[in-house]
């Protein structure tokens, strides 16, 4: 069975909360799922690593619970993000507790690994691969993932430089499996248009940042609120990988964010020591937070996009082309 029919009548919006590295935990997930989002985490969240054995069993228990209660409503699936550099020394037991406990949907990074695919492949589980190209695309479907992600410039932590327009319309003329579209994805219109451009799922990350659910620095959550798109900066320094940074954690770390050097790629490193690096406290977000302006339960942030995308899709069905009332009225003068 593929993916999308996995999840029909178990979504109440098209996206997936975008696993994001010590803000995700288990609090989070559920929150997401039990309002009818795709909750992910990081499995390199839970340290040490026996902790993401009981994390993954408490997501299940939780949810199962929910759908015992709400069985007209059932849950969303979980996903859990697995690394997949050879940095990460914890793998193979990551990957095993997802096959045990059989963990619905896997987000791979950082590298495409056939072996991962049948791993999950083996209890019907689905993969779904992050990339910022189409090099990358191409060689995770053909490594054997069952969809993409699609990290566009302005998406949160590791991101790319390609529009989303352009990464979208390329991925689309080869590949007709699930797709979701990271970058700067911050309110339900932006959902919407995520569909429009050929996506399945908008990718949510940053806005989650600012949840009372998430495994997030007070001080971190008020900077998400005083920032917008003008105060992320893009750089390899922090992981090796190319990502986006609030300017203000980088200051605070005693770094210049407008002359910040370049990091050898070789240095990356994704081991079990990572949460524990200088860098720990410089805070990875995307040019999408300048619609965040409080701190809800997630639930309710998910109920506003939710307000907001149908908000958005009725005013289309009703024949508005365009949402901008104003630029309407000239197409419409034009046309007499």
């Amino acid at each position: 069975m593929s993916l999308l029919d996995t999840l029909k009548g178990r979504l109440s919006l098209p996206a997936i909360g975008a696993p994001m590295f010590i803000v995700s935990v288990p609090d989070l997930v559920v929150a997401q799922c039990a309002s009818g989002i795709i909750g992910a985490m990081p499995s390199l969240n839970a340290r040490p690593a026996e902790q993401f054995e009981e994390w993954v069993a408490e997501i299940k228990e939780r949810l199962a619970r929910h759908d015992a209660r709400h069985p007209d409503r059932p849950a969303a699936p979980f996903a859990i993000n697995l690394i997949v550099h050879k940095s990460n020394d914890r793998l193979d037991h990551d990957l095993a507790v997802c096959v045990r406990h059989r963990v619905p949907i896997v987000i791979s990074s950082l590298g495409a690994r056939p072996e991962v695919n049948e791993a999950v492949h083996s209890y019907g589980g689905h993969v779904l691969h992050d990339v910022i190209n189409q090099r990358f695309a191409r060689k995770a479907i053909e490594k054997g993932a069952d969809g993409l992600v699609l990290v566009a410039a302005g998406a949160g932590g590791h991101a790319g430089t390609l529009s989303p327009f352009a990464l979208v319309q390329e991925t689309r003329a080869w590949f007709d499996g699930p797709i979701a579209l990271s970058g700067a994805i911050a309110n339900g219109r932006s959902i919407l248009a995520a569909e429009a451009l050929g996506a399945d799922f908008a990718y949510i990350g940053s806005a989650f940042i600012a949840t009372r659910e998430a495994r997030a620095q007070p001080e971190q959550q008020q900077m998400i609120l005083e920032c917008g798109a003008e105060d992320i900066v893009y750089t390899n320094l922090i992981s090796g990988v190319h990502g986006n940074y609030l300017k203000p954690s980088l200051r605070r770390a005693g770094l210049d964010p407008d002359n910040l050097p370049s990091s050898d790629p070789s240095a990356m490193s994704f081991g079990e020591d990572r949460s524990r690096r200088r860098w720990k406290d410089i805070w990875g977000a995307g040019h999408g937070i300048g619609a965040v302006t409080d701190i809800p339960p997630a639930a309710e942030l998910v109920a506003r996009y939710r307000r907001e995308y149908h908000a958005a899709r009725a005013r289309l069905g009703a024949g508005c082309a365009l949402l901008n009332p104003a630029w309407e009225r000239v197409l419409d003068a034009a046309a007499e």
